[in-house]
């Protein structure tokens, strides 16, 4: 399997909006990482617009030519957004307007009409749809079960895991999921917390189609520059996966 590399470009953005400048520009990163090697861009559009803003979306949808990850809430408002300016993919993710980052996985087990309608009205506008979940049986046999195109396995648990104990227990819950996601016809895709040091175990899952990486490449892209970032972790995730 061609695993690909999506990177994500948001933490451009919010180093623009900590000052409130127009540089540095998320797009024209989204360019460089697609010019060293990025087969996606990924960008989460948030409902308190911390960061990526409406007119970076239009406008990558514009510039990006490899493919377009939108990550979003399931509310009408992005529903709407997504199906006017139409990216290649969609990713359903919870949201909270206090945390950080995302904390963990929707739970589609919970909500199946509510997500089933979404992503219905998705693909009927001709766009992917995608589901962000944990490593659960539950969540994928749900998320197969209201007709999603892939899932994205949260891997925040692995990545922040206190000790190497936690770290394999985690490990072989996504190993898991990825397994029956791809037995269930799913198109499996995996982030969250991934970085230059703990993708190798991950990378050896042959069921994993995407990661999609974005604050550890940013940062390292600080310190030596977009091209040499993208590179580094494209040249891990190329390992050859067990079983191929």
């Amino acid at each position: 399997m061609n695993r690909s590399l999506g990177v994500n470009v948001d933490h451009i953005a919010t180093l623009r909006q900590a000052r409130g400048t127009n540089y540095p520009d998320p797009v024209t990163a989204a360019m460089l990482a697609e010019l060293n090697g990025a087969q996606g861009i990924t960008i989460h559009l948030r409902e308190d617009r911390r960061h990526i803003q409406d007119i970076d979306f239009k406008l990558m949808r514009q510039m990006v030519k490899s493919k377009l990850n939108l990550e979003m809430a399931a509310t009408y408002e992005m529903v709407d957004i997504a199906l006017t300016t139409r990216p290649d993919m969609v990713t359903l993710v919870p949201e909270k307007r206090d945390e950080l980052t995302t904390e963990g996985g929707l739970d589609v087990a919970g909500q199946r009409e509510k997500l089933k309608e979404v992503v219905k009205k998705l693909q009927n506008g001709g766009i992917l749809v995608s589901l962000f979940i944990d490593p659960e049986g539950e969540q994928v046999k749900a998320s197969n079960q209201i007709d999603t195109d892939y899932i994205e396995i949260h891997t925040g648990k692995y990545a922040d895991a206190p000790n190497h104990l936690e770290m394999k227990r985690e490990l072989d819950r996504i190993i898991t999921a990825c397994h029956l996601g791809a037995k269930l016809g799913l198109g499996v895709n995996a982030g969250h917390g991934l970085n230059y040091h703990n993708i190798h175990p991950l990378a050896a899952i042959k069921n994993i189609e995407e990661f999609n990486i974005g604050h550890a490449i940013i940062a390292k892209a600080v310190m030596v520059g977009m091209e040499k970032a993208v590179r580094d972790m494209e040249e891990l995730i190329r390992f050859k996966p067990v079983g191929e």
